[in-house]
């Protein structure tokens, strides 16, 4: 499977928006944003007059790219979500963003188990967590609702989920999913609504675009 190299800040600067990909640091004055607000590369500069006269494609094509790096991944299993979604009799664009909240490594970063997607994918893959009691690697995984979500009794003794309940105590995670802080556990309720979904998300572009 290809993997991104590049910085990642580069992401946020392309699509002119913090995408949060670097957990805290995005947070911080260090955050790319704060520091170059415009395009990556030899042109970027001067690249705000083209941004505002966009074609229906290009705005069609960057909500798309957007949305795929939020949840960090590819553009073969993007498509294939909106495959999935495309069968569903629900609005396909909100079905395609359920499924994207359900997948493990987001439902994670959701509880406040970790400070970005990137970083609850790198948990899951080497196996700190558990489902309905079953260790799982695989970040892809969507969760239904009534699933049990933990860390792995193996993994509580690592200095870093030690430590995690006071980080967790700082997040707040949506109402679509229970989680006790103490115990490191987390429940889905439901799936999310789309108020609880990322507002800057434009689904109905991104169907578009796939639609053409």
């Amino acid at each position: 499977m290809a993997r991104h190299t590049d910085p990642v800040c580069k992401l946020c600067r392309r699509e002119g928006e913090k995408l949060f990909l670097k957990g805290e640091r995005c947070f911080s004055p260090k955050c790319a944003i704060e520091r170059r607000n415009y395009p990556p590369g030899l042109h970027g500069k001067g690249a705000e007059w083209r941004r505002s006269r966009e074609s229906d494609f290009g705005k069609q094509l960057r909500a798309k790219q957007k949305a795929r790096r939020v949840y960090g991944i590819y553009e073969r299993q993007f498509r294939r979500y909106f495959r999935e979604a495309l069968k569903s009799r629900s609005l396909t664009g909100l079905t395609m963003l359920q499924m994207l909240e359900s997948r493990l490594d987001n439902v994670i970063y959701r509880m406040g188990f970790a400070s970005s997607r990137a970083q609850a994918r790198q948990l899951v893959n080497h196996g700190h967590f558990t489902v309905n009691g079953r260790r799982t690697d695989v970040p892809s995984m969507l969760v239904k609702e009534g699933d049990i979500i933990e860390i792995r009794e193996g993994s509580r003794a690592r200095s870093f989920f030690k430590e995690l309940p006071d980080f967790a105590k700082g997040r707040n995670a949506p109402d679509w999913i229970e989680r006790d802080v103490n115990k490191l556990t987390g429940t889905v309720k439901r799936l999310p609504e789309r108020a609880e979904i990322d507002a800057n998300l434009n689904e109905q572009l991104v169907v578009e675009f796939y639609s053409r």
